[in-house]
């Protein structure tokens, strides 16, 4: 069937990149142009191919230096696609492994977040919950090798690949650390090892060596505002007026699940409001997407679509919301796109939640993901749009304005569009605040049996995407929980550094002025109040 599905898209790019215009005499009412029968148009598709075939056998043989037929072919389809939308695109198989991490975000690993620092590779954050976490790596640590390998000069997606590998394999870090005066915690033995007590050193700037175990590792999708003493998030966000706070950074194979998760902690607290915060999300994983609005929303129309060659397929809710029944708010600003704007459009139309923010991007497309050669590469391919419960389109086409029906609009009064400046800003500050920064902990269980793991085990193969270019989320199968022995000792630092302008890790705790939450929590204290009073 994939391979049907491919052939037929083939032939009608073809037809329309080569297919020329004939010159013809001007018709006249009564005359038309008799329509191709099947069999012409199948010789025509054949001489398109004949045509293309004769050209690359042209190029490989007589072209002034030798080219690669596969650099060939690959560039043929890359010209196809080019006439298609922007969200179609063809993998090759070097790139086809990154795709499916980025699909899917499920990989063997260490679980850091590095960077390139001035020619050094130096870790941005440990994912909480990982080899890496509970090993003691911490934010700012230089890595000098891997396995070995000097990473002097080293690539960054190089050193990332090394890092990567078979779930259970082994890597060797050598890192350097930064002076400090907080302690860290290296079980002893092989650094890493589970299962070993803790035992505390001074930090050093002597090279220290981590042999890591690669484990799955799971890519938070689901955010709250703070981390915790324990480097998990707080989702409430007002612990007196129980509102509580949310943000989804993509939509991935585990994002309703872990959003599930982070509800029932929620619950637990005795919530009485929401905020959803899907501002920066570019989508996913659009059976995600319908998953999160079930959590919501128990009855009616979730969403639809339809495609040229494709049947209309809707989707209803299952009468399973289970969290409704409180005051909720949802943030979109002109990054919210495809499967952020279903969740948005579904809790609008129903009447479930108050958008505030700005309009969306108006990204209504879906993208099938087709295998070529056995899965070696992979085709991108929009094949249906889909439309929100009331039946209004969402994609915003190239020539559409902005006085045409695309995206999703805040509610009446809760429009609230930030400048540039205010966008980096608030930016700067999420991502500080995503980082799990130094301080000490325990970093090995004393006993392995007692294992809490993280969001997002092993879960159903993904479905269509809603976009093809996001990044979603994997899972960490057993994770340790991580036991706080004294409070986070970050650095008394100003903001920004006088001399380099850069933001430094004290401006996460600096109070953040975004306006678009302030109005959010606005509301809800008002719908609070309203409901006490009644």
């Amino acid at each position: 069937m994939a391979r049907r599905i491919i052939l037929s898209s083939l032939a009608l790019a073809l037809f329309g990149v080569w297919n020329l215009p004939a010159v013809a005499a001007p018709q006249t009412e009564k005359s038309k142009e008799p329509e191709k029968s099947t069999a012409t148009k199948k010789e025509d598709y054949y001489e398109l191919f004949k045509l293309l075939a004769d050209t690359m056998d042209q190029v490989e043989q007589n072209y002034v230096k030798p080219v690669d037929r596969r650099e060939l072919v690959e560039a043929a389809i890359q010209g196809m696609i080019s006439k298609l939308d922007p969200y179609s695109g063809y993998v090759g198989p070097e790139e086809v492994s990154n795709f499916r991490t980025s699909v899917e975000n499920e990989f063997g690993g260490i679980g850091i977040q590095i960077t390139m620092d001035d020619g050094d590779l130096k870790v941005l954050s440990p994912l909480v919950g990982t080899p890496a976490y509970r090993a003691g790596m911490m934010a700012g640590d230089r890595i000098v090798e891997v396995d070995g390998l000097t990473t002097a000069g080293m690539k960054l997606d190089d050193a990332i690949r090394h890092m990567k590998g078979p779930v259970g394999t082994k890597v060797t870090l050598t890192i350097v650390r930064p002076g400090g005066n907080y302690q860290i915690a290296i079980p002893r033995g092989k650094h890493g090892a589970r299962g070993a007590p803790p035992v505390f050193h001074r930090s050093s700037v002597e090279p220290q060596k981590f042999t890591l175990t690669r484990e799955m590792i799971h890519v938070e999708t689901v955010m709250g505002d703070r981390r915790g003493l324990d480097d998990r998030w707080d989702f409430m966000l007002d612990h007196d007026k129980k509102i509580g706070y949310i943000r989804v950074n993509s939509f991935s194979r585990d994002t309703a699940r872990d959003l599930r998760q982070a509800l029932e902690q929620l619950r637990a607290q005795k919530m009485k409001a929401l905020v959803l915060d899907l501002r920066f999300d570019p989508g996913g994983l659009l059976n995600q997407a319908i998953e999160v609005c079930n959590l919501f929303v128990s009855s009616g129309r979730i969403v639809s679509t339809s495609g040229r060659n494709s049947p209309e397929r809707v989707w209803d809710a299952r009468g399973t919301g289970a969290f409704e029944g409180f005051p909720m708010v949802v943030l979109v600003n002109r990054y919210s796109a495809s499967a952020s704007e279903i969740v948005a459009a579904c809790l609008q139309d129903h009447k479930r939640a108050a958008i505030v923010g700005e309009r969306t991007w108006g990204k209504g497309s879906v993208q099938n993901v087709i295998e070529l050669e056995d899965g070696r590469s992979v085709l991108k391919l929009t094949t249906a749009a889909y439309r929100r419960p009331s039946g209004k389109n969402i994609h915003r086409f190239p020539n559409s304005k902005d006085s045409d029906e695309w995206g999703v609009t805040p509610d009446p009064g809760y429009v609230l569009k930030l400048d540039d400046g205010e966008l980096m800003d608030l930016v700067r500050q999420r991502r500080l605040r995503d980082i799990v920064q130094p301080h000490t902990r325990a970093v090995a269980s004393a006993d392995p049996a007692k294992k809490s793991p993280q969001p997002g085990a092993a879960a159903k193969k993904a479905g269509p995407t809603g976009d093809s270019t996001t990044k979603p989320a994997a899972a960490v199968k057993t994770a340790p929980t991580a036991t706080v022995l004294d409070k986070p000792a970050r650095p008394v630092k100003p903001p920004v550094d006088e001399k380099t302008g850069q933001w430094t890790a004290a401006a996460a705790d600096e109070p953040a002025v975004d306006r678009q939450l302030q109005l959010a929590l606005k509301s809800l204290t008002k719908e609070l109040a309203r409901a006490e009073s009644k």
